[in-house]
């Protein structure tokens, strides 16, 4: 499995931006997709994910402001990001999570991190 992360770059503060995430299978061969950041000197942390079924989550700190949307006809997942402030700065990962069926494991795939950086 790939994935392929684009859409990054600088933004200012306010302004919004829209990161793709492209997977090399359907969407729906996955449990889940998301997607994870990581700020400068911080652990990755969960943005928001998108289930097979449809269903969201997202992190307390971006609701309202981001939304995930799979577009499973070109096996790609997006994340809409509005009104950015300088603490959404970090690089963003794109992630897929199926059930291994033999070991009933989950398996994570990552994609290459996209950097955003939102100036003040």
């Amino acid at each position: 499995v790939q994935l392929q992360a684009s859409g990054g770059g600088l933004v200012q503060a306010g302004g919004s931006m829209t990161l793709s995430c492209v997977a090399s299978e359907s969407a729906f061969n996955f449990d889940h997709m998301a997607w994870f950041r990581r700020a400068p000197g911080k652990q990755r942390v969960l943005v928001a994910r998108i289930l097979r079924t449809g269903g969201t989550n997202y992190a307390d700190s971006v609701k309202g402001r981001f939304t995930i949307s799979r577009d499973s006809a070109e096996n790609t997942v997006h994340l809409r990001m509005n009104s950015l402030k300088p603490e959404d700065t970090a690089v963003y990962y794109c992630n897929a999570v199926r059930v291994n069926s033999d070991s009933l494991t989950l398996v994570d795939y990552w994609g290459q991190g996209t950097q955003v950086t939102v100036s003040s």
